[in-house]
């Protein structure tokens, strides 16, 4: 997937959807809203959503593994030549 700062949501989703986290220490769980999450890394807003939608299980792992996200155009994968699709 490339072009993942381009993702727009309707509604007031930038500031009302949080992300979660936890450090592993006592009390420690981090909260981000959606629009901070654009800013820092666009990629891992699609990544988390995408794992959503993966069953829970070895192949639902390895299925993520397989994901490539991009911020920008550019990516390393010179093998592949993407199209774009008219709709």
């Amino acid at each position: 997937v490339i072009n993942a700062e381009k993702l727009r949501v309707a509604g007031n989703k930038l500031q009302d959807k949080m992300y979660h986290h936890h450090t592993g220490y006592i009390g420690n769980l981090k909260s981000i809203n959606l629009g901070k999450l654009l800013e820092k890394a666009p990629e891992r807003v699609l990544q988390k959503a995408v794992k959503g939608m993966l069953p829970r299980n070895p192949l639902g792992r390895s299925m993520l593994k397989k994901l490539k996200v991009y911020a920008g155009t550019e990516h390393p994968h010179s093998a592949q030549q993407p199209k774009p699709l008219d709709i």
